[in-house]
């Protein structure tokens, strides 16, 4: 692969994280694993609490309606002070955790737990965001040039911030002009990078969106946005189609702005 030059009207460059900025390994064998090992311990530590009372009762919502799905884990409500029910109904939640991540689910109460469990690991150090080694140079050298960088990814806002705010390489949120989610739209839907450029205040066409999946490639050119995909160890192979189709780089370093000679 060679270098890509980037269109003399871009002047705010998009980020997807996982796949483009930060190995997809990072999430699938280091922040979910924390989750399915971590959790038993963070709902004694923090059962009292508001916050958690709040996730619990999500889950059990959501355990209610998984009720005729096969091995769906039901979860008690507590009665009394007993140390024997408090255990049985902690041990429950936990179960029902690792049976909805052993699916894949992605429901509202398991994202919601497991952003507030990340939000305490990344806070206490135990974990830390990282990023491929061309990530961070290049984006202070586009900084430095003057661009606007942003992020988009289906992750919340909240979770993007603890990732790049406590990072391998420290605390790096000052580069980034702001975050998107999926409130915005879904990244594989063309209206969701029109109303992004609406918030940055710019045309789709002074955008430049670096993304590892191709489908949100296609939602992002039919919006007139730049795209480029990134081709990074780890993620799913491109068909000779998307090979052909797409403008693919292999490192952020390879990125030749309008400025440089």
């Amino acid at each position: 692969m060679v270098g890509l030059s980037v269109p003399a009207e871009v002047t705010a460059i998009l980020l997807d994280i996982e796949g483009t900025t930060t190995p997809i390994a990072f999430v699938k064998d280091i922040l979910f694993p924390y989750i399915k090992e971590n959790v038993q311990e963070y709902l004694q530590t923090h059962w009292e609490e508001e916050e958690c009372r709040q996730d619990v009762s999500l889950l059990r919502k959501q355990a209610e309606e998984d009720a005729h799905l096969d091995g769906a884990v039901p979860i008690p409500t507590a009665f009394g002070d007993g140390v024997d029910d408090l255990q049985q109904t902690i041990q429950a939640v936990v179960e029902n955790v690792r049976w909805q991540m052993s699916l894949d689910r992605k429901t509202t109460a398991l994202k919601q737990l497991q952003g507030h469990m990340w939000r305490a690991a990344f806070t206490a150090g135990h974990v830390k965001g990282e990023f491929f080694a061309d990530v961070v140079p290049a984006v202070r050298k586009w900084k430095a040039a003057g661009m606007k960088v942003y992020v988009y990814s289906s992750g919340s806002i909240e979770a993007q911030k603890l990732l790049f705010g406590h990072s391998t390489e420290g605390d790096i949120l000052e580069l980034f002009d702001g975050h998107f989610d999926t409130k915005i739209g879904h990244k594989v839907e063309s209206e969701s990078y029109r109303k992004i450029a609406d918030s940055i205040g710019c045309s789709t066409k002074n955008i430049l969106f670096l993304t590892d999946i191709t489908l949100e490639a296609s939602a992002a050119e039919e919006a007139d946005v730049h795209v480029a995909v990134v081709v990074r160890p780890g993620n799913a192979g491109l068909t000779d189609d998307e090979k052909t189709n797409y403008q693919l780089i292999s490192s952020f370093s390879e990125l030749r702005l309008p400025s440089a000679t």
